[in-house]
């Protein structure tokens, strides 16, 4: 340390000390060596001893190494050999490892061949999937790994081209075969419906019968047998007929909806076979122009909007996402307002009540059998009522030629009856009721014509035909009967009405024929009671009941009895007038004939005999007094005007003394009271001004 701190002589002292350091240890080993120096002569000369012995060692050892070596020479081979089978049966247990890895490999890949041919493409998809994740990546490095990895995206390419081509298949073999399925199930829906009205039925029976001893048990076995006989026949039914979801394979939809989900491409289908749904719904609700024509016509474009929603309806409930509630709702709210509208303009061209009939029918089975597939069809059942308002106008033409037909055909004469038969046979059509007339002996006439029961038989069935357009509508007995009465009205106060007003005005109806319509239409206001009691039969609704309308018939016969009495004024002076033109006065005659003129004498015996006819009229003679007072004044003026013409210039006494024959003969026949009721002179006082002039 000193020598590093630079001390003064510190080197100088340090080398002093070290050389005497030095000169201590040469002595020591000098001490030692001259201690053992004996041992290491005595080592030598061991060691020259031996090595004679180890040449002769050397030797020996040699020998023995070649001859070791010329012995394991063959060992040597035959360890050569074992090492080259070791070798080898490493290399073997390493391939058959390697093919234990890519056996099943292959045998998925065989797999996966034999599903795409036998068309089990799904199967085919899935093995897709476990040879890219499991099974290929545990030998990718092989080449034919590569190969197979470069196929698989082919082959989804092509499963979904096939499954496509299956789907589209699939979509026009419905299209074409959705009448065959809508028409399945319409049947179906309208045999559930018999069949459940019928239980309905039976159910009401077994409630309201009355439980007596014996002869309630016998009743109910009945019913009991007879409800089972209905299930059976309903279970025979449904094993022998298919239902509309069986006349169908959808398993080209599975299997593509399948693909496309497994492939990630579940929306791309969805959006394709909604986009492909819709245009087949609106080819299938495009019509026929000549639809209207026959009902073959309206139950082919029923059947195959059903068998279409009835396809979606069966793809919704099996499949998850393809369709949804909110997409079939969609879809049927479209379709309805089509078919509305498709209806209301065909349904305008039917001119035939019972086409309009079989129309309504197919609605409502059509309205049934999808309402029971969970559509709402409220909206069909509002466009009844406006087909039930047209119907009725059909019916209410129909009606119109059958009326004519019936007034065209009467005689206008009393119903003559020879015997009881007879007279039953009538009252079984029309209401009469006469206890004058039947305590007279046959034969004996009723005082209506042929047509009053034919009239009344026509109006119950005009109610028939009315009440079958109301069955199946979903409606309260109360609307029933508020529907049948209004379309009887219209028949009677529009339909019959106008055919009684045209018969009134033809001109072939003379005065006999029209007392007797007369008469006719009093009695058929005497009989629309029966027409009301026979309604509310129809729908046990009481006529007490506040809302029930009345039938206008009263009306209706009143003014039709009305138009027959002012026919009968107006043919009543034609005539006159008639007697009147051939009226020949010679006004410058020198004295008069002595009597009245023949003309006159015929218009007075003319106007006898048909005032004679009036008092069959049942109306209290009022009809015949106001004809009779009619003529009176109509002869009265038309014989003041003959008088006071204006083309007249001149007129003898003798002219004058032959018309006041004529009007003496007038007086005459007034106060002979041609038809009883006037009070004194009142008929004679239409006479007074001529007489006076």
């Amino acid at each position: 340390r000193s020598v590093y701190d630079d001390q003064p002589n510190a080197h100088q002292k340090f080398m002093e000390k070290l050389d005497a350091c030095i000169r201590n240890h040469d002595r020591e080993i000098e001490k030692m060596c001259n201690f053992h120096h004996q041992g290491f002569v005595d080592a030598i000369t061991e060691l020259l001893k031996v090595r004679a012995d180890a040449e002769k060692l050397k030797v020996q050892v040699t020998d023995t190494n070649r001859r070791l070596q010329d012995a394991g020479k063959e060992v040597i081979a035959q360890t050569e050999e074992i090492i080259r089978c070791k070798v080898q049966q490493r290399n073997i247990t390493t391939v058959v490892e390697k093919l234990q890895l890519c056996l099943p490999v292959l045998e998925m890949y065989s797999k996966l061949k034999e599903q795409m041919n036998v068309k089990r493409y799904y199967s085919a998809l899935k093995t897709m999937e476990q040879l890219e994740n499991i099974y290929l990546p545990r030998v990718s490095q092989y080449r034919f790994c590569q190969i197979m990895m470069e196929n698989l995206p082919k082959l989804r390419e092509e499963i979904k081209e096939i499954s496509m081509s299956d789907l589209k298949d699939f979509l026009e073999s419905i299209r074409k075969h959705s009448d065959r399925i809508g028409e399945t199930a319409m049947k179906q829906a309208q045999q559930q419906k018999t069949f459940s009205t019928t239980l309905q039925k039976q159910n009401n029976v077994n409630y309201g019968r009355n439980m007596h001893l014996g002869r309630g048990r016998i009743s109910e076995s009945k019913n009991e047998i007879t409800l089972k006989r209905t299930f059976e026949d309903d279970d025979e039914h449904e094993e022998e007929v298919l239902t509309a979801q069986d006349l169908v394979d959808f398993s080209p939809v599975y299997r593509c909806l399948h693909i496309y989900s497994v492939l990630g491409d579940g929306e791309i289908f969805e959006n394709y076979y909604r986009k492909q749904r819709r245009k087949q719904a609106r080819l299938v609700l495009q019509p026929q122009s000549s639809m209207h024509e026959t009902v073959e016509g309206y139950r082919r474009y029923f059947s195959q909007i059903v068998g279409f929603f009835v396809v979606e309806d069966h793809i919704l409930h099996v499949t998850q996402g393809l369709v949804t509630r909110t997409y079939t709702d969609e879809l049927w709210n479209m379709a309805l307002s089509k078919i509305i509208a498709v209806l209301r303009t065909h349904s305008s061209y039917c001119t035939d009540p019972d086409l309009v009939l079989e129309l309504k029918n197919l609605i409502v089975v059509f309205a049934d059998t999808l309402q029971g597939y969970g559509f709402p069809v409220n909206r069909l059942f509002d466009l009844l009522f406006e087909i039930r308002d047209q119907y009725n106008e059909t019916l209410l033409k129909k009606w119109s030629g059958l009326f004519r037909d019936i007034f065209e055909a009467d005689n206008y004469s009393p119903i003559p009856v020879a015997n009881e038969e007879e007279y039953k046979t009538v009252i079984s059509k029309f209401p009469f009721q006469d206890p004058e007339l039947d305590k007279q002996s046959f034969p004996k006439k009723l005082p209506m014509s042929q047509s009053v029961p034919q009239i009344y038989m026509q109006v119950k069935e005009f109610i028939y035909a009315s009440l079958k357009f109301s069955e199946s509508l979903h409606r309260s007995s109360t609307e029933i009967d508020d529907m049948l009465r209004k379309s009887t009205n219209l028949l009677l106060t529009r339909t019959l009405s106008s055919c009684l007003q045209n018969l009134i005005k033809k001109p072939h109806i003379g005065l006999t024929e029209l007392v007797q319509i007369i008469i006719n239409t009093t009695h058929l206001e005497q009989a629309c009671k029966y027409l009301e009691d026979f309604i509310s039969n129809i729908t046990n609704i009481s006529q007490l009941t506040v809302h029930t309308a009345r039938l206008y018939g009263l009306s209706t016969f009143k003014d039709a009895r009305h138009a027959a009495e002012g026919e009968i004024y107006t043919k009543l002076n034609q005539k006159i007038d008639e007697f009147i033109q051939i009226a020949d006065y010679d006004w410058t005659m020198s004295e008069s004939d002595g009597r009245a003129s023949g003309y006159l004498m015929d218009l007075i015996n003319f106007l006898r005999s048909t005032f004679q006819v009036f008092t069959h009229l049942p109306v209290s003679g009022k009809v015949a007094q106001t004809a009779c007072m009619s003529a009176c004044q109509h002869l009265s003026m038309s014989l003041m005007q003959m008088l006071l013409d204006s083309e007249l210039k001149q007129i003898s006494m003798g002219a004058i003394q032959q018309f006041n024959l004529d009007v003496i003969q007038c007086e005459l026949f007034a106060s002979s009271e041609p038809v009883p009721g006037f009070q004194g002179d009142t008929l004679q006082l239409a006479f007074i001004d001529l007489r006076q002039v």
